[in-house]
């Protein structure tokens, strides 16, 4: 079984003195599965918030964590 980390391009941070900066964001992890499809199919059912915040999926970057 494989483990999953998906994160986005798609975030925005505030550094302490107020400056705004483009980063990545974890949106989350999947563990026991065996390909990205069913792990991102996993991540979707599981994590509602991801449609509501209005995240574009196909921008996620996947990896396989080893």
């Amino acid at each position: 079984m494989k483990k999953f980390i998906f994160i986005s391009p798609e975030g925005n941070t505030l550094s302490p003195n107020g400056q705004e900066f483009e980063n990545l964001q974890v949106i989350g992890i999947v563990e026991k599965v065996n390909t990205e499809d069913e792990a991102l199919k996993i991540l979707l059912k599981e994590n509602s918030w991801i449609f509501d915040g209005e995240y574009n999926v196909a921008e996620f970057i996947c990896y396989e964590i080893i």
